[in-house]
């Protein structure tokens, strides 16, 4: 039984098997363990739902709203008797309520609103699950793609259009008013690709008029406007330096993050996918598995970046997930690309770093930019990035034709 692992005192285990709803509490519990919740975490939130029970009040689970919720959370932060220790404060209010929502939702018993639903959600889903079986494009990609064409197909239906008509005239406004609205050219161009796809699988179902997929046309976008889409190497050099001279947890894996974006180039889902087995210690070498082309690249570890992975494994929280880079709050799990463009962009805000990208990436262009500036051959460039084409090197940086102009020989091995 669960209590026996949780409550060590004969009182406290009284009271828990006493409570109504035994059975639904402690499976929730379960539920809880299996996602990385740590006994702490786990007592506390058995407390308070015995407290949800008193309050609202419970003899058996029934379905509850949320109203009822916030108003048995203000009773409890109210509360003050044998049972309440402590002082009020409002993280007492949110984390009842928190524990109460939670633990109905999980037994479907908290009553919510019913979400509207998209009028194409089926196509869109259809659309999706179809570049998932094709296997070529990333998860992120597919992500990307869905929200584009949910949020153009949701601007259709507010304006009474409907896609079994829709026609290239109704696209360019809708584009029209997106420009009006503060789109860039670049996020225009994003869009247009996300719905080529679809208006080509739409097409492919008979549900739009064919044609709409060829007629749609990205605008052109200037790769080299002569602003840079990363930092300046000495900024890098400036950021690295800084987290170096940091020992909080945060700062230890921040600072091995960094390294891996700033001297492999490596994209935020390449590091965030990275795990504990693709490194190989004794040979101070690690595999990548590629996001765009697929397959693993095997690289050499160098030795400052080696030295902040091992700092940062020795106080790595110990848990079941085996990514190199976890949360540090519980339940454990691999930082997502999102949380790392957010680690990334927070330091740069600290030190003042200008760049047109302030995420991974914009440390992958300074990389790009500084071997380059090296005089590294372009195919070198090309696979240590990751690229099956060299003409893709010229998006990471501001290339001049003195830099395109100069080929010297360039071994990649010392990096």
């Amino acid at each position: 039984m669960i209590e026996t692992v949780l409550f060590e005192e004969s009182n406290t285990r009284s009271r828990f098997l006493a409570a109504p709803c035994l059975k639904e509490r402690e499976q929730y519990l379960h539920h809880l363990m299996r996602r990385g919740y740590g006994p702490r975490y786990l007592r506390t939130v058995s407390f308070y739902m015995v407290r949800v029970i008193q309050l609202l009040p419970l003899t058996a689970l029934r379905t509850v709203e949320p109203e009822e919720i916030e108003r048995a959370a203000l009773a409890w932060a109210a509360y003050r008797g044998p049972d309440r220790r402590g002082v009020k404060t409002c993280n007492t209010t949110v984390l009842f309520s928190r524990v109460a929502k939670n633990w109905l939702l999980f037994h479907n018993r908290l009553a919510l609103p019913a979400a509207p639903v998209h009028p194409y959600e089926s196509e869109i889903a259809d659309f999706t699950n179809s570049l998932r079986s094709i296997g070529a494009v990333s998860p992120a990609t597919i992500d990307a793609y869905r929200w584009r064409v949910k949020l153009v197909l949701s601007w259709l239906a507010a304006n009474g259009l409907v896609l079994s008509s829709v026609t290239l005239n109704d696209m360019d406004q809708c584009f029209e008013a997106k420009l009006a609205q503060g789109w860039s050219l670049s996020t225009l161009a994003s869009h247009c690709q996300a719905l080529r796809a679809f208006f080509l699988h739409a097409e492919g179902h008979g549900w739009c008029p064919p044609g709409l997929a060829r007629g749609i046309r990205k605008p052109v976008v200037p790769k080299y406007d002569g602003v840079s889409r990363g930092p300046t190497w000495g900024d890098v050099r400036r950021l690295l330096r800084r987290e170096s001279k940091m020992s909080t947890t945060f700062a230890l894996r921040a600072h091995a993050m960094l390294l891996l974006y700033s001297i492999y180039a490596l994209r935020s889902s390449e590091v965030s996918d990275l795990r504990l087995i693709d490194i190989d210690w004794r040979e101070e070498t690690f595999c990548v598995k590629r996001a765009k082309r697929g397959g693993y690249q095997r690289y050499p570890l160098q030795y400052e970046v080696g030295e902040a992975i091992l700092r940062y494994l020795k106080v790595r929280p110990r848990c079941s997930c085996r990514n190199v880079f976890v949360t540090l709050q519980q339940p454990y799990r691999r930082v997502s690309s999102g949380g790392m463009h957010s680690i990334v962009k927070r330091r740069f805000k600290a030190l003042g770093i200008r760049s047109r990208n302030c995420g991974p990436h914009a440390l992958r262009h300074a990389c790009a930019a500084h071997l380059l500036k090296m005089e590294a051959p372009l195919k070198d460039i090309a696979d240590f990035l990751g690229h099956r084409d060299t003409k893709l090197v010229g998006i990471y940086a501001k290339l001049d034709t003195r830099s395109l102009r100069k080929v010297a020989a360039f071994s990649l091995k010392g990096l």
